[in-house]
């Protein structure tokens, strides 16, 4: 396994995070725990989940929210585990119906941790992150909920999710006010098929030194060659059908350029995301112990200048960063 600084921090985290969204919706608990066995038995350290994950994210329905922080600390309460992974879990999303049971208070922050705490049957959790932006909420409450959690043990980092470029330079000028870390990571959508972060968030996290972690690496299933997949029988979801008419033309030209260099799509979809210097760890959320097994050779290729001239021509980016993007 490679490791890497999770940003300008000195935390050292696996090159893959195992994301663990499907636990206890999509993956049983015997099937997560051994998807997690295999995951440190490779090396894998860093585990990332959500309060949300386990159920219907949907705010009217609470069934399952917080079955994958429960598995998982049942996974960790087996012991000779906690301190062999780095533990990141996420608040924001409504866990309840109640109008505090969601977003960035001080309120739900505290609240939120305590929660997940129990949850993940641990005393601390490694990065602490906030799974969207609350722009209603002002950041000198956010950073002040967040410093009183630092300062009681109970987080050692903090890191963002789906923030645009100008939110984490806000985010970031507030804490430095402060005389606080700030963000040390940052989890955003970025794939082949989804690059538009690369015209300002990416441009942020290098200039304040904040780890990427991308979420969805092979687009929810779209770069993880679906064509061949719906040959061999496999139907697709309905979300992934309509994708998959939208893009049909790229990927019949993405699944026979892998084919042609004799790698899975869904590891070609990894290995292009792993040899940009901005990303520490993209999520993989593999359903199965194989799934996980195919992920792991992402780690094993170097893609060729050629390959990743014919990947930019099938799957084109924003045309550089902003503003030269789209101005002189």
């Amino acid at each position: 396994m490679q490791y890497t600084s999770l940003g300008r921090s000195g935390l050292q985290v696996s090159r893959l995070a195992l994301g663990t969204m499907n636990f206890g919706e999509l993956t049983d608990q015997t099937a997560a725990f051994q998807i997690m066995d295999a995951a440190i038995d490779a090396g894998i350290n860093f585990f990332d989940t959500a309060d949300v994950y386990g159920g219907p994210q949907r705010p009217d329905m609470e069934k399952g929210y917080g079955t994958s922080e429960e598995i998982i600390g049942r996974w960790l309460a087996q012991g000779g585990r906690r301190n062999r992974i780095v533990l990141a879990t996420k608040l924001y999303q409504p866990m309840g119906t109640g109008p505090n049971d969601r977003r960035l208070s001080a309120y739900h922050v505290r609240r939120a941790c305590e929660d997940s705490l129990r949850r993940l049957q641990t005393d601390h959790i490694d990065v602490y992150q906030m799974h969207h932006i609350d722009r209603r909420t002002p950041w000198e409450e956010i950073w002040q909920a967040m410093e009183q959690l630092v300062r009681e043990g109970k987080v050692t980092y903090i890191g963002s999710s789906n923030f645009a470029g100008w939110d984490i330079a806000t985010a970031q000028s507030v804490a430095a006010s402060r005389h606080f870390l700030g963000l040390a990571s940052e989890q955003s959508l970025y794939n082949l098929s989804a690059r538009t972060i690369e015209l300002e968030v990416i441009p942020a996290l290098r200039y304040y030194g904040i780890g990427l972690i991308p979420w969805s690496p092979i687009g929810m299933g779209l770069l993880g060659g679906v064509l061949r997949k719906a040959t061999e029988g496999r139907r697709a979801s309905p979300l992934l059908q309509t994708r998959i008419e939208q893009h049909r033309a790229q990927l019949e030209q993405y699944e026979a350029l892998c084919q042609q260099i004799g790698e899975e799509p869904a590891v070609v979809a990894l290995a292009w995301l792993l040899q940009n210097p901005a990303v520490t760890a993209p999520i993989i959320g593999p359903r199965t112990k194989a799934q996980l097994t195919v992920s792991l050779r992402a780690l094993e290729i170097s893609l060729s200048t050629e390959t990743n001239r014919r990947l930019d021509e099938i799957w084109p980016g924003p045309g550089g960063e902003a503003p030269q993007a789209y101005a002189w």
